[in-house]
């Protein structure tokens, strides 16, 4: 579903609706209807949505237009925005979803998660950046050492906050809170609204507007779904099974990785079948390449991430296929509903090994659907389908690591690029406000 208002309609710089349409993007969807004009307007906000809505571009648009037409930049080991999300999966969307979006202006994007080594987010950060995307455990670790510091931040994002509450992180966010400045724009997004969500937003959020969009609760009728148990190791074998059957006429491939689409599509490409890869990495004459050639007809799987293939649009897409289970269970629903358009009918087709088992689950429940099995291929893990049956299901792979011990640090208030506040009524500090400004404070 999508909004009548062109994105131009809702006050968009055309940089950003060059960057929509280079993407395939037109109209928004209803949460960036509601959200993007009170984020233009500088106000505070709380959105309750789902993954799959296209809430990352209901803030970072607004977030990107007032980078761009504001004066200076951020000092060091600072940021003008900070988002602040609970997985290493999520930062690295964000990011990628920053960059794409802000492709036509010039916007410096840093991500810190936990898990790896350090030093490269430290050196990242030396000289600041425009908007800094933060799993809360490598954060605040980088905060007391003194690589990171909080007082230039004029925006920022809580994103998923009910998932941050589910994984313990809630004590982590309200320490990175308390070293924010006060006058700021707080944006803050969540699924659900457990009792101690919304006294957190009671706390950030000053007079704020909410915004709400329903999930999709059920998926397309149209839509046959099977599950497909099979050994990791033979996934690659069933799919080209899969791809070299006759009703398989147009498929989308998705991978939970870039570096997994690229090894997907040029291994099927060695199997003598045409397919390409898109996923934030390409550029963008790639990715319009893979895409056309998909639309044309000459690519007849294309392997995407979730975040690529949002920009796709195609009716006559006849197979989705999960190579990976999506760990959002809310990204299945967006995925399988690339199939069954304009009346047509069509199959989602999801490999799910042992490690996935938790995946599926997840899924199941969160569409209110019992997944039919397909048993019949010759790839078929018995053990894997059983464990599921008996309900002996292992814990999935971890995404993220909250890397390193919490600590306080921050630092002074640096000049900022005064972010514009809501006209008229009381900013953080209760002061009274006028029109919002652009130009940085000296």
């Amino acid at each position: 579903m999508t909004s009548k208002l062109s994105f131009e309609e809702l006050g968009l710089i055309k940089p950003l609706t060059r960057a929509l349409a280079d993407e395939g993007y037109t109209h928004p969807t209803p949460i960036q209807d509601k959200a993007i004009p009170y984020l233009l307007n500088g106000e505070d906000l709380l959105g309750i949505a789902q993954t799959g809505t296209g809430k990352t571009a209901a803030f970072a648009l607004p977030i990107l237009q007032w980078l761009a037409e504001a004066e200076g930049g951020p000092s060091a080991r600072s940021a003008s925005v900070l988002v602040l999300t609970p997985t290493r999966e999520l930062a690295i969307q964000i990011a990628d979803s920053f960059q794409t979006y802000g492709r036509h202006s010039k916007v410096s994007v840093v991500t810190i998660f936990g898990g790896v080594n350090q030093n490269p987010q430290v050196t990242k950060m030396r000289r600041g950046c425009d908007v800094l995307v933060a799993t809360p455990g490598r954060l605040l670790d980088l905060m007391e050492q003194g690589h990171v510091k909080l007082g230039g931040v004029e925006t920022f994002v809580l994103d998923e906050a009910d998932r941050m509450l589910d994984m313990g992180f809630i004590h982590d966010v309200k320490k990175i809170i308390a070293k924010l400045p006060t006058d700021r724009q707080t944006v803050m997004f969540s699924a659900t609204m457990p009792g101690e969500v919304s006294k957190l937003a009671s706390t950030i959020l000053v007079k704020h507007k909410r915004v709400e969009v329903t999930p999709p609760a059920t998926t397309v009728e149209r839509i046959e779904q099977k599950v497909l148990f099979v050994d990791k190791k033979d996934k690659l074998e069933l799919l080209y099974d899969l791809l070299t059957e006759k009703d398989v006429t147009r498929a989308i491939v998705f991978s939970r990785t870039k570096h997994g689409a690229n090894k997907i599509a040029e291994q099927l490409v060695k199997f003598g079948l045409s397919s390409d890869a898109i996923h934030g990495n390409k550029s963008q004459a790639a990715r319009q390449r893979a895409l056309k050639g998909f639309r044309d007809g000459k690519v007849r799987a294309l392997v995407a991430t979730d975040i690529a293939a949002r920009g796709i649009d195609i009716d006559d897409i006849s197979h989705i296929i999960n190579y990976d289970l999506p760990n959002e269970p809310e990204s299945y629903v967006h995925r399988i509903g690339r199939t069954a358009r304009a009346g047509a009918e069509g199959k989602a087709l999801s490999f799910c090994c042992a490690e996935e088992l938790a995946y599926l689950r997840d899924i199941e429940r969160t569409t209110r659907t019992r997944i039919a099995m397909d048993g019949e291929h010759k790839f078929h893990c018995a053990g894997t389908a059983e464990m599921y049956e008996t309900g002996n299901i292992p814990k999935p792979p971890k995404q993220g690591n909250r890397g390193g011990r919490p600590g306080g640090g921050g630092g002074n208030r640096n000049g900022g690029r005064g972010k514009p506040r809501a006209k008229g009524g009381k900013n953080h500090r209760g002061q009274s406000q006028g029109r919002p400004q652009q130009k940085r404070a000296s």
